[in-house]
């Protein structure tokens, strides 16, 4: 098969991989000797999104568990999304919008890292410290319950009540919303927050406490639940088959876009165009899969290690959300068939430009043993152009008239064509803009392309078990406390 560098999707998403073609690593017979692994892993997806089940996939408790990512682009009851449930998210954001001056989520790995990607873009770092009025009423978001550190949780504590303090709510008291995200409801990062949280908002005369819950909705399966209906809090659902880094297209990050405005439907909706671009067994016309086979041809060479690296200040917690996907779906001691094959790249993120004065000496000079991954933005909304205000130093002259958005395009090419000429292994994704359905589009389309190296692989994307190792040793430890 004759590829030819690129593949641009109609709505302007480009998948360029010109540079992991031709090259000593990855020769036009080794992509041959792959086509038809590529055909059975392209078959086996649509088994998924028919059946909802992979193949030989079980949950942590040996029973049969389905896998249903692949529905939660589609907005239909009987789906993971139902119109009611995205209707419910959408109220629940008129609701915070008027009532709550701050949220504070509560999670930790996938419960997390989506929730911090949706803040991150289209929220970011301005936001708690605006005006409500810049946020259009929306409440200020905190996040904590990713870690148990004891700093976080009282800089937290420490700012709200600053803010009641100082009468910076809505109303005479400063209302606060507490949203603990756990599927079993018992996640010991998640609970130690929350319950931190809750008592100190209960004892502060500063705060007015209410709580929303999302968590597997089956008092059977999750305590949180349980105190949910006992106390009358709001609760959003954790669906069975969307496993911790696939949830950010459902309530448990939705939950997030709806506390800061987003436009849940374009998001969605870029996803479910990425989805009916990538169901072709065609290497050619599907950009998912020809990701898939790239990496997977590189994994055989001994390229073990890839990074991550988004052209956008904004965009670096996207990288932080790709390291779970990739290292959990990825990073497995055994195959379907039980044979030890430690599988999986090693997940690295980055951010360009930043990083390039960090990480690329040893991207350009140390072990070919990585394939970076790039990911620019054709147009910004803001334009900055510079002016020289020291005129009397001539080296600074450059800068005068320079486009800042155009440099860092600039330092991409560079940064490309240097890894090039030392022929390691690197390609790019390409979105038109920054918004919520491009994310989408990236997003869906990094989940798709593991899914699709799983299949090749012959390795289980959907479960963890290397984490209940550490998880049974953890919870013997603290039952000796």
């Amino acid at each position: 098969m004759k590829l030819s560098g690129e593949i641009a999707l109609a709505s302007g998403f480009i998948f360029d991989y010109s540079n992991m073609i031709n090259t000593d690593t990855i020769t036009p017979a080794v992509i041959e000797t792959l086509e038809s692994k590529a055909k059975d892993a392209a078959d086996a997806l649509l088994l998924i999104r028919e059946q909802g089940m992979a193949k030989a996939h079980l949950s942590k408790d040996g029973t049969p568990e389905h896998v249903l990512f692949t529905k939660l682009p589609f907005v239909k009851n009987g789906n993971p999304n139902t119109p009611e449930s995205i209707a419910k998210l959408k109220q629940f954001g008129s609701y915070l919008q008027q009532e709550i001056d701050a949220v504070v989520f509560l999670g930790v790995g996938g419960s997390y890292l989506g929730n911090k990607v949706l803040f991150d873009i289209f929220a970011g770092s301005g936001w708690n410290v605006g005006c409500e009025k810049s946020r259009h009423g929306y409440p200020r978001v905190y996040f904590s319950g990713n870690n148990l550190d004891v700093d976080q949780y009282s800089e937290v504590v420490d700012e709200v009540e600053y803010l009641a303090t100082h009468r910076l709510g809505k109303n005479e008291q400063f209302r606060v919303l507490l949203v603990p995200i756990s599927k079993s409801g018992t996640t010991l990062e998640t609970l130690a927050a929350f319950s931190y949280f809750y008592e100190q908002c209960q004892k502060s005369s500063l705060l007015q406490m209410e709580v929303a819950v999302v968590t597997d909705l089956d008092e059977d399966i999750s305590p949180l639940y349980n105190l949910a209906k006992e106390n009358v809090w709001q609760c959003f659902d954790i669906k069975e088959g969307i496993g911790g880094r696939f949830c950010i297209f459902s309530d448990p990050g939705l939950i997030t876009a709806a506390a800061i405005g987003m436009d849940i439907d374009a998001f969605l909706c870029g996803a479910r165009d990425m989805e009916n671009a990538c169901q072709s067994a065609s290497l050619g016309e599907n950009p998912a899969l020809l990701n898939a086979v790239l990496k997977y041809a590189a994994a055989e060479k001994g390229v073990d290690i890839e990074v991550f690296m988004p052209y956008a200040a904004k965009m670096k917690s996207v990288g932080e959300w790709y390291v779970q996907l990739l290292a959990e779906s990825l990073g497995k001691r055994k195959d379907r068939k039980g044979n030890v094959v430690y599988y999986g790249r090693t997940p690295v993120s980055a951010v360009g430009s930043t990083d390039m004065h960090a990480q690329t000496q040893q991207h350009q000079d140390g072990k070919k043993d990585k394939v970076i991954q790039f990911v620019e933005i054709l147009e910004r909304e803001q334009q900055i152009v510079l002016n020289n205000p020291f005129t009397h130093i001539s080296s600074l002259k450059k800068y005068d008239g320079l486009s800042v958005d155009h440099a860092l395009k600039i330092a991409l090419a560079a940064n490309e064509e240097a890894l090039n000429s030392d022929g390691r292994l690197n390609a790019k994704y390409i979105l038109p803009r920054i918004d919520e359905y491009y994310l989408g589009q990236l997003l869906y389309f990094l989940m798709l392309s593991v899914a699709y190296e799983g299949e090749l692989a012959d390795v289980d994307a959907y479960d963890q078990p290397g984490v209940e190792t550490y998880k049974q040793i953890m919870k013997l430890k603290m039952s000796h406390q």
